[in-house]
């Protein structure tokens, strides 16, 4: 389904498949009110999720791609980051591109002239170099507190974060999306899990978090906290009514609906997925996809559904009634998102101490002061020379 086939809800924030507000740790709000770990600005892939809390996040997280079950616009679904310039760079500076092999071989040429592999390499550090080896610095640090706390990161826990993140998400569709937009894949996300796993561990037993703070975030809150009413459809979308009808008539017929979608829906979002949008709820969809959809019992057709973007045919897998908020059925939630959002204010200092106490030596950044104070130098003797 395209960006236009939502529409966002008139408070910004559209309601997940597990509406929670329960903020635990990840690359950016990736559950309607989580917030990631903060460690310090930087420059690395991981993960993120996505929202306002998380701007100080050490991934630098990109917006999720609108999707059926995203509202446009919306702060609270932010996700991963493009990993290709920081991995090119982390490569660069571990494993320079002429290892090996002569700094003056030539790597292209523009009219005669060289470029060689030296100058590709002093260029890349230039571009980025000095930010990426501050991020390998503080992921050093973080890794050997980690060690000697004795902490450890275990498959449960990577697990944990993942599903984290998904559920910030309206659909396992949406999901994909967003990491298909940030040239990454599930595996590559985990492994971005591993530092943001150690931080929290560290920076936790740090926190505190009292029962008289949960019950006030709840009364607070109440109203957001609520479940609204839901559905799960899955839906087929082509360019004209007769394409609609005839793959109408062919699932009257007793064709696989998943099956058929994934062969001649022309939504990229879906197909894959066999046409699943996962859960939404009211004021998401446009209004006669949303229409058709809450007025369907689970397991029933719709009729040809026409909106802006084409011809649909939806099917409705579940329909979830809105649930009203008990403190008791979201305290634990409610207490999981406070002891995050304390996480994430102690983390920067947290780092900052450490970074301190640490003795750290970063050529580049001495180069960098150096050739500054170069640069001054030779204006000041410049401008003693004119006068």
């Amino acid at each position: 389904m395209t960006d236009r086939e939502r529409e966002p809800f008139n408070n910004g924030e559209a309601p997940n498949e597990n509406e929670t507000t329960g903020d635990n740790v990840v690359q950016q709000d990736i559950t309607p009110e989580s917030t990631p770990l903060v460690t310090e600005e930087r420059n690395e892939p991981a993960a993120v999720n996505l929202d306002k809390d998380r701007a100080a996040n050490p991934m630098n997280p990109v917006p999720t791609p609108a999707s059926p079950g995203s509202p446009s616009g919306s702060s609270k679904i932010w996700m991963i980051v493009s990993l290709v310039l920081a991995v090119v760079l982390v490569i660069v500076l571990i494993k320079p591109p002429f290892a090996g092999s002569s700094k003056n071989e030539t790597v292209a040429t523009v009219n005669d002239v060289k470029i060689t592999k030296d100058k590709l390499y002093d260029a890349l550090v230039d571009a980025g170099g000095a930010q990426t080896l501050d991020t390998l610095i503080t992921e050093e640090l973080v890794n050997q507190a980690a060690t000697e706390k004795k902490i450890t990161v275990t498959d449960a826990d990577i697990a944990k974060e993942i599903e984290t993140i998904k559920k910030g998400f309206n659909s396992e569709t949406e999901y994909q999306q967003a990491l298909t937009q940030s040239n990454m894949t599930e595996d590559d996300l985990k492994k971005q899990m591993d530092m943001q796993v150690k931080i929290r561990k560290l920076v936790e037993p740090t926190v505190k978090v009292t029962d008289d703070e949960v019950k006030k975030y709840f009364d607070e809150n109440k109203e957001s906290l609520n479940t609204p009413e839901q559905v799960k459809a899955s839906h087929i979308l082509v360019a004209t009514k007769a394409e609609a009808e005839a793959i109408l008539k062919e699932l009257k017929g007793g064709a696989d609906f998943a099956t058929v979608a994934k062969e001649k829906s022309t939504d990229p979002g879906s197909k894959a997925n066999g046409g699943d949008l996962g859960y939404f709820g009211k004021g998401v969809m446009n209004a006669p996809f949303e229409k058709a959809a809450f007025a369907l019992e689970p397991g029933k057709l719709s009729d040809v559904v026409q909106s802006e973007n084409g011809f649909h045919i939806i099917k409705v897998t579940d329909h979830k009634k809105a649930v009203e908020a008990t403190f008791e059925g979201k305290k634990a939630e409610i207490k999981e998102k406070l002891i995050t959002q304390a996480i994430n204010t102690a983390a920067p200092t947290w780092l900052a101490d450490i970074k301190a106490k640490a003795k750290i030596t970063n050529s580049l950044e001495e180069k960098a002061a150096a050739d500054a104070k170069d640069k001054t130098t030779d204006k000041t003797t410049e401008t003693d020379t004119k006068k």
